[in-house]
């Protein structure tokens, strides 16, 4: 029998997230573990009206590339997979491994040729994101190994899912994800403000200078669950130092302690207690990968825990977060890369955000609400 709270969250999917309308050609790309989201977010399509089908992928492929393929193999971006990106309307990514660590032991410097080969098709969808062309959502389906990651049981762990993303029971979730937008919203809009932040908790005093971009609110259009309030730094501008105490996750690797030194917004220094090889690698990715091309707050205050799967652990309630890498073009970031890697800070027992000089944030929460944004 299918899980209600599946059904529920494809729902809110196309409904909410995509918007999708009749007509329209959907597209839902998921590994095998992530099937049973697939066929609900299949027939969430159909009683759409739109074009829904599904594009399983096989999640062993990149362990058997990465050490097998040549180098042309590792560049190559089959040109179907291209082409497609420019035709479908709405697509959906679901996020279900079933073994989170299958690249632990991939050599760095070929992992991170994949990387950047696979950012021609990340670049090419947030182009069609930013026009209008293309609405897209992403999402996770639980899975033992992520329950396994987050120290919970499978069935504690579906349940945290799910109550994060507001379907774990029949309350209006569409509904609870407007309010939060509102609030989002307003915070985007004073943030929007600042010339400059300056952050400062354990081991981490970080000034980011953010004049004269703008500040998004991730409200659950492009992830469920959302909650969280970011922009592009200026990539020139962001001095001092950061302690990063939570791990830091990529392509299946682990990072652990992070410590980064900036001078005119370039990483002059970067040191882990484990993983410091695949840090450097990343790190000299390109030129871009040593400056910042996000700052964000963390706002959803129902994630309360860190699991090792970005898509919550950036949003947890009290914390920021900073991505090395592609800055957003659309809030006027410049820096160019293959890599956006985020980080996330704890700032929930002692971090303190100054904006201009002045208090706003004080272990994990603003010291003043919003005036709400009325639509």
């Amino acid at each position: 029998m299918a899980d209600p709270r599946l059904a529920r969250l494809a729902e809110l999917i196309v409904g909410y997230g995509l918007g999708l309308q009749a007509g329209k050609v959907f597209r839902i790309d998921s590994p095998y573990a992530g099937v049973p989201l697939a066929i609900e977010l299949y027939r969430a399509g159909l009683r759409a009206g739109a074009f829904p089908y599904v594009n399983v992928e096989l999640e062993q492929l990149p362990e058997i590339l990465i050490p097998d393929g040549s180098a042309e193999q590792l560049d190559f971006i089959p040109p179907a997979a291209l082409g497609e990106v420019d035709l479908v309307d709405a697509l959906a990514t679901i996020w279900a491994e079933g073994n989170t660590r299958a690249l632990t032991g991939a050599q760095p410097d070929r992992q991170q040729r994949m990387i950047a080969a696979a950012r021609t098709l990340t670049n090419r969808r947030w182009d069609r994101i930013s026009a209008g062309e293309l609405s897209w959502s992403g999402v996770l389906c639980p899975t033992p190994a992520h329950a396994q990651d987050a120290e919970m049981s499978l069935s504690d762990y579906e349940s945290f899912v799910f109550r994060a993303c507001h379907v774990e029971d029949e309350d209006d979730a569409v509904a609870h994800w407007q309010s939060t937008a509102a609030e989002l919203a307003a915070r985007a809009e004073e943030l929007g403000r600042v010339r400059e932040l300056r952050i400062v908790g354990p081991d981490t005093d970080l000034r980011v200078v953010v004049e004269g971009r703008k500040w998004e609110a991730a409200d659950g259009h492009h992830n469920m669950p959302d909650g969280e309030v970011y922009t592009s730094p200026v990539e020139t501008d962001t001095r001092g130092e950061i302690r990063f105490s939570f791990p830091a996750i990529f392509q299946g690797r682990e990072v652990d302690d992070i410590r980064l030194r900036f001078e005119d917004g370039v990483v002059v220094s970067a040191e882990a207690v484990r993983g410091g090889e695949f840090l450097d690698a990343l790190l000299g990715l390109d030129e871009g990968a040593r400056r910042l091309g996000e700052v964000a707050f963390g706002m959803n205050y129902e994630i309360d825990r860190f699991t090792k799967n970005i898509l919550f652990d950036e949003k947890i309630g009290g914390t920021m977060h900073f991505a090395l890498g592609s800055a957003f073009q659309e809030l006027g970031g410049v820096n160019d890369s293959a890599l956006h890697w985020d980080l996330v800070c704890d700032l929930r027992a002692e971090g303190e955000v100054y904006a201009d000089g002045e208090l706003v944030w004080r272990a994990g929460r603003f010291l003043e609400e919003t005036a709400r944004v009325v639509t």
